[in-house]
Order: C-alpha cells, then sequence, then structure tokens
C-alpha cells in the first residue's frame, strides 16, 4: 500500500459525514458529541480479524466496509438506540493495496449514509499480520426507552425478525468451496441492522427485552436467558426460514441446525408480552419486514428446543465461542 498515514486520514476527513450531533469530529484527539436532553449515550465496540470474521478471499474490501459498518450499529438497534456516530480504527497489512483501501473506504461510507451515522474519529497503522478492524459505535436513546436483556418474564412471547441461518449456511457454502448465490451473498457479506424495528420496539415500549443474532439464536438466547434468570420453550416448527434457506435443507436435513447455531444473521430477538401480539403484528406489516413469534419465557431456568411433536431436540453443532477451540460453526 503506498498511500501514507496522514494522506490516508485526510481523505477519510474529506469524505466524513458530520451530523448534527457532532460538535467535534475528525482534526483533534477527541471527538465530541451533544447528548439530547433526557437521553443517554450508548456505546458498543467491535473487532472484525481477518481469518476469523472474514476472509479476502471469500469477500470483496467494499462488502467489508459495509458489515464492519452494519454489525456495530447492529449492537445500538438492539437496544432501541438511534445510531448518531463511529469511529473506525484499522490496521493494514502491507499487501493490501490502494485501490482496496479505496473500495473499503467506500464499502465504510455507504454503510454511515444507509444509517445516517457521522464517522467521528478513529486510527490507522500498519499491521505487520493479519488486518484488524476496530469500530466503536455510539447512540442515542431517551433515558426510559432503551432496551437490556435482563427485562424478559415468565409467559412473555419470544420473536424474531427475518429469517434464520441464512449467514450460517452461506459460510457452510463458502467452507465446501461452492459459489454463492446473490441472496446468500447479500446476507452473509452484507447484512442489515434492523435499527428502525429496535428504534419503534423501544419509543413504543413493545419489547421487555432484547439483542442482536450475532453468534446464532442458541448461543445468544442463552445470554438473555441468564440476564433475565428465566427459561424459554422454543418451538422448532415455527422458525423463520428463507425459501433458499428451504432448498438447501430438502438437500441435507443437517443444515436446519444452521437456523439454530449459526451466526452472523444480526436479526433482532426479543420478548414481549402476549397482550402484545396484534401490534407486533401491526408494525411488521407497517415496516415490512417480518416478525415471528416462536415460544415463550418459561419458569424452568433452561433452553428447551421442542420439535412439533412436542420432543426436545439437540442439535449437533454449537453456537459460535470465539475462546472455544472446537472448530464448531467459527464464521469467516
Amino acid at each position: 500500500m503506498r498511500v501514507g498515514e496522514f494522506e490516508l486520514i485526510e481523505t477519510i476527513r474529506r469524505r466524513a459525514r458530520v451530523g448534527i450531533e457532532l460538535s467535534l469530529g475528525i482534526g483533534d484527539d477527541c471527538s465530541s458529541v451533544v447528548v439530547p436532553s433526557d437521553h443517554e449515550l450508548l456505546t458498543s465496540t467491535d473487532l472484525l480479524l481477518e481469518g476469523v470474521h472474514f476472509r479476502l478471499d471469500w469477500t470483496d474490501m467494499y462488502s467489508l466496509g459495509l458489515k464492519a459498518v452494519a454489525v456495530n450499529v447492529s449492537d445500538l438497534a438492539a437496544m432501541g438506540a438511534r445510531p448518531v456516530s463511529l469511529h473506525l480504527a484499522v490496521g493494514l497489512p502491507a499487501q493490501v493495496s490502494e485501490k482496496q483501501v479505496e473500495q473499503f473506504l467506500d464499502g465504510i461510507f455507504a454503510g454511515l449514509e444507509r444509517y445516517q451515522v457521522s464517522l467521528a474519529g478513529g486510527d490507522t497503522c500498519r499491521a505487520e499480520g493479519p488486518m484488524v478492524i476496530s469500530v466503536t459505535a455510539q447512540g442515542f436513546c431517551h433515558k426510559d426507552q432503551f432496551i437490556r436483556r435482563d427485562g424478559a418474564r415468565v409467559g412473555d412471547d419470544l420473536w424474531v425478525s427475518g429469517t434464520l441461518g441464512d449467514s450460517g449456511l452461506a459460510l457452510r457454502l463458502l467452507q465446501s468451496g461452492q459459489k454463492l448465490s446473490p441472496f446468500f451473498e447479500e446476507r452473509h457479506h452484507r447484512p442489515v441492522a434492523r435499527t428502525l424495528l429496535g428504534q419503534i420496539l423501544g419509543s413504543r415500549g413493545l419489547a421487555t427485552s432484547m439483542l442482536d443474532l450475532s453468534d446464532g439464536l442458541s448461543g445468544d438466547l442463552s445470554h438473555l436467558l441468564k440476564a433475565s434468570a428465566v427459561g424459554a420453550r422454543v418451538e422448532l416448527d415455527r422458525l423463520p426460514l428463507s425459501q433458499e434457506f428451504e432448498v438447501e435443507l430438502q438437500k441435507d436435513q443437517a443444515v436446519f441446525d444452521l437456523a439454530i447455531c449459526g451466526g452472523e444473521d444480526y436479526e433482532l430477538l426479543f420478548t414481549a408480552h402476549s397482550e402484545q401480539r396484534s401490534e407486533i403484528e401491526k408494525l411488521s406489516v407497517e415496516i415490512s419486514l417480518p416478525l415471528h413469534r416462536i415460544g415463550e419465557m418459561t419458569s424452568c431456568p433452561e433452553l428447551q428446543l421442542c420439535l412439533a411433536t412436542g420432543q426436545r431436540y439437540q442439535p449437533h453443532i454449537s453456537a459460535f465461542d470465539h475462546f472455544s477451540s472446537a472448530e464448531g460453526i467459527c464464521l469467516e
């Protein structure tokens, strides 16, 4: 890569969107965000590591930039926050070309524009090893409206947006040397953060707890159950599957476990009082996003995965764990 660090920073600064909430952006030692009255500033940080979360022989740099924004904004969506600002730090290996850097930045700025987020600052450096991307995202939420993981109660319904398992299946196909269809390319390399859904659930007080699905339904739901000190019964015949997933499922029934344990779908998983069912169903139509009720919270402190027959089901793979030595369904 021939472009220098300061030239790169200046290129980023010129392209950076500056929202009205950002009183001081790129160019100083810190950024400054003005927090509206009666709101709180929510902050989330994620790493994307080459060889762990992505492979450059599987994804293009534009998609990587777009995904880097989306997966961090998704954490804000999971708490009902409106995304406001983002900090980007990236370690670039010497073999990354100037054109690749431009494509990566194009993806970053496309993501910022999609979610109306300001790039507030960050850092760049040369990486001796694989490419490293660190993103910190911040958002606003009224202090009485943000949604935590610990609010689920016994009897609450369990809901999920979109469809499950698409990204995990896309990874499985890549690992087997297959070329992805446009649908699986989009679901795996260019996920969409459900920001509008998260904000509406928070502002209307519809969700009692919520998180986004990054490590798989079973893994992320277990985090919610632990935080809320409840159990859950999931009706597996209610899991929303895309038509493309169903086609692969007909070829290999083992694919079904990816709908339970496959990660990186970035859909929202939330609980709500049963009295809110009709309102949530109307919301699904209002925002043109499928919302499916897949189970309920129970007093039994465990996760029960149940077939249509009522029989308990145990997946043959586990949810992704960055510190596990087992291969599991490790994503890119």
